[in-house]
């Protein structure tokens, strides 16, 4: 084992926790993957690939919730499915030439997401006044279409368009974002595989350590006060977007 791969592990350890606390966890791979020389899209496509299984596990342990709202699952996972695939391949046909100087913008933007993520859904619910269907599908489509090209704070967006339909169970809420980010995720997954678009030692080594981290967070999320991790995932999160946007723009 070299001396890059025990890194990786506690890289993706830490991400596995964060998402299974309060998420973001891409926050931290994604940067790191960068700074240690991975060209920007093919860290972006290798974090994707690396954090999708423990992806799948917490959207397996919400779905008993999910038969509440079963009726609309259909065309939004199309939705899903569309959008992600879109996505990936819109991040595949920029290249790195572009994607490097559209970095910083992302990395801001998820932050800020993520930071304000309870004010902005308190707002987007205030603002709606009712339900609006075809409001949140688009919602949703839009944030498919960001997953399959970046990913980092995509549940704050969903969980944004469901305030807008007039949810109010964050349960079934919380059930409905980590299902709907298996088909984004996974649709991209498949699509950057397909294309040999992975880093696969760096992704499965990542892998591992999100999965341990994943289970140590579950674990952790009984003691730990989810506002701790929040404050390290933000500092983390402005701290790599303000180091990409001197790299590229200065």
């Amino acid at each position: 084992m070299t001396t890059f791969e025990p890194a990786l592990i506690a890289v993706g350890f830490f991400a596995g926790v964060c998402n299974a606390l309060v998420g973001g966890g891409t926050l931290f791979t994604f940067p790191v993957l960068i700074a240690a020389g991975v060209p920007p899209v093919l860290a972006n496509t290798t974090t994707t690939v690396a954090l999708l299984p423990g992806t799948i596990t917490s959207a397996f342990t919400w779905l008993p919730e999910l038969p509440y709202v079963k009726h609309g699952l259909p065309l939004r996972i199309a939705i899903a499915l569309g959008g992600g695939l879109l996505g990936a391949a819109l991040l595949l046909w920029s290249g790195n030439s572009v994607f490097f100087f559209v970095v910083p913008w992302l990395l801001a933007a998820a932050t800020i997401l993520f930071t304000f993520s309870r004010i902005i859904v308190k707002s987007v619910r205030t603002a709606a006044k009712g339900k609006n269907a075809w409001g949140a599908r688009a919602l949703e489509f839009v944030t498919a279409v960001y997953g399959g090209y970046f990913g980092a704070a995509i549940g704050i967006l969903l969980i944004a368009a469901m305030a807008i339909a007039g949810q109010q169970d964050m349960r079934s809420i919380n059930a409905q974002r980590n299902f709907l980010v298996v088909f984004i995720n996974g649709v991209a997954a498949v699509f950057f595989i397909v294309r040999g678009a992975v880093d696969w030692p760096v992704a499965l080594v990542i892998m591992i350590g999100a999965i341990l981290g994943g289970y140590a967070g579950a674990r952790l999320a009984r003691y730990l006060p989810d506002l701790w991790m929040r404050r390290i995932v933000t500092a983390a999160g402005a701290f790599f977007s303000v180091y990409y946007f001197v790299k590229a723009y200065v």
